[in-house]
């Protein structure tokens, strides 16, 4: 008689790559030691590249020094918040660990957010300095005056630039619209300015492992955003997981491709803090479409690419592959949502890599289940394994405690060392997420006997059509295997005797044309009839939040 499967034997153990541990011992070290470790090992070294200007880890040691300096002779201290408001660019990075080293609480915002929005997350925050870039400088002086922040910091794309690059910017910046004047102002400072006038600080604050290292901010699509209160503990045992789930991959000798905006807890996690700690070089891309992911691949020869569905998408789509190189990339690591199997098998045949296919959120900082990269079984759709020292279980929908039978769906729960401490200021949004040290992720989901997870849906996007429960990722998935389907998104809307019925959003491939009955008949064949969509609505683009990923819900939104 075989043992029967419970989530609490954890039959993922069994298909866990040779050498990775059940549970890892995990080292008492901050994102600042890695840092450091880097910088004694790779002092010499390229870091960071950025538009093919290159920084060495003793360079960007220097750098983050001096601006550990200039900000706490601001007066920034312990428990102090302090906002970055940049895309991927070398200040970004020089910021981030400047003021990890002071002890304080890095709040990433995103570039193309309103004032509104930053309003909010300045506020909730209670940020004291903002580093931002010269484009958003004035706006952010006129914001200021809503918000604790007493001194503006502001940086420019044109101030790290290699020969000739450097002398041709100051010419063509402000007519691209890349860079901007800056109104003076009191207490707002040049970057360069600062980093010139302060002599690197060999300061660092005592600091504790459960000490509050980010209050990171959730994308607010189901409401106002909230702060999510990541510690160094998170931060540091989270890349002590990767690094143990990627043994393939060696520390100094690799490189990243950058492309995940900072301001995102993936990118922050697989592109930036990762790789700091590895000692690998990486290859800064803020603006991650086709064109600069071809150009950076081209260039530079990444060997690790961390990225979003939409980016897979985007290349894959593009004329261009047709005449690039991918060849360099060793493994790809794809989150923040479902990458449809097509894109997967058509990438892979390109590079000749691995796409190893996680899930996360921002709250669990972010990575708690990843397929093997190599050596165990990738299983299409599948979210693959709990990381190790994290635990899974799938419970009932209703109570989010009974668990569900191993096969059926339910609200997926993880336990583990990254998940965060809570939501700041939100102590009853805190205790609905968090039982127990179980962080509820809202998404509905399975797992199967050889213990791989299975991501449905969210709970808040399911369709309840003539009494069945549809998740609207089934129909995705059958539309992305349409040879004119570039991008699709599946809602529900109201229906006069189902309740609900399926409406698909569908953007064509370039030079493509469809009718709405062809794709409802391309998925009669595949989809019970309960399923299939009984409106089609053509669009150019779909709502993407700054990650890529589709806004199913702004789509619902639109359709009310």
């Amino acid at each position: 008689m075989t043992e029967q499967v419970t989530y609490a034997s954890k039959p993922w153990l069994k298909h866990y790559e040779s050498g990775i541990p059940e549970a890892l011992d995990f080292k008492e070290e901050l994102l600042t030691d890695y840092l450091q470790a880097s910088v004694a090992h790779y002092s010499d070294k390229t870091a960071l590249v950025f538009q093919g200007y290159t920084l060495s880890y003793g360079q960007l040691d220097k750098m983050v020094r001096s601006m550990t300096a200039c900000l706490k002779g601001f007066g920034v201290k312990k428990g102090d918040s302090v906002a970055i408001l940049l895309p991927n660019t070398i200040p970004c990075v020089a910021a981030y660990y400047a003021i990890l080293r002071l002890g304080a609480v890095v709040v990433m915002n995103n570039p193309l957010y309103t004032d509104r929005e930053l309003e909010h997350q300045f506020n909730d925050s209670g940020a004291k300095v903002l580093i931002t870039l010269d484009l958003l400088a004035d706006r952010m002086v006129k914001l200021r005056e809503k918000t604790g922040i007493k001194e503006i910091i502001y940086t420019s794309i044109g101030d790290y630039l290699p020969f000739p690059k450097n002398l041709l910017f100051p010419l063509v910046g402000k007519r691209k619209k890349m860079a901007a004047s800056v109104s003076p102002a009191p207490s707002v400072y040049k970057w360069k300015e600062m980093i010139a006038a302060h002599t690197p600080s060999d300061f660092r604050e005592e600091i504790s492992l459960d000490d509050v290292a980010m209050y990171q901010y959730t994308g607010g699509t189901t409401g106002v955003s909230k702060g999510v209160m990541l510690t160094h503990r998170n931060l540091s045992f989270q890349i002590q997981q990767a690094k143990a789930w990627f043994p393939q991959f060696i520390r100094g000798e690799e490189v990243c491709l950058g492309a995940l905006p900072y301001f995102h807890i993936f990118g922050l996690t697989a592109a930036l803090n990762l790789p700091i700690a590895m000692g690998w070089k990486t290859i800064l891309v803020p603006k991650p479409q086709a064109p600069q992911l071809f150009e950076a691949i081209t260039k530079f020869r990444p060997t690790f690419a961390p990225l979003v569905p939409t980016m897979y998408i985007g290349m894959v789509n593009h004329p261009d592959i047709e005449k690039t190189d991918l060849t360099s990339i060793k493994g790809c690591f794809s989150g923040s949502a479902p990458l449809p199997v097509e894109v997967i098998k058509a990438f892979e045949k390109r590079s000749g890599s691995v796409i190893a296919e996680g899930f996360g959120m921002t709250e669990s900082s972010p990575v708690t289940h990843i397929n093997p990269f190599a050596g165990g079984p990738r299983k299409p759709g599948s979210i693959g394994l709990p990381l190790s020292s994290t635990e899974a279980r799938i419970v009932d929908l209703v109570d989010g405690v009974t668990e569900m039978p191993v096969g059926e769906t339910g609200e997926l729960v993880v336990r583990g060392p990254q998940v965060m401490k809570g939501y700041l200021n939100r102590p009853d949004a805190t205790a609905e997420t968090l039982t127990d040290g179980w962080l509820h992720t809202g998404d509905i989901a399975k797992m199967d006997e050889d213990g791989y997870f299975f991501i449905v849906d969210r709970k808040k996007d399911m369709i309840l059509s003539g009494g069945y429960n549809v998740y609207p990722r089934d129909i995705d998935e059958v539309l992305y295997e349409h040879p004119k389907v570039q991008e699709a998104c599946a809602i529900g809307i109201p229906h006069a005797h189902r309740g609900e019925a399926v409406k698909v959003f569908v953007v064509l491939k370039e030079g493509e044309e469809a009718t709405e009955r062809e794709l409802i008949d391309y998925c009669a064949g595949k989809l019970a009839k309960y399923k299939l969509p009984v409106a089609v609505a053509f669009r150019s683009e779909l709502p993407k939040s700054t990650v890529g990923k589709i806004l199913r819900k702004e789509l619902r939104e639109q359709e009310g």
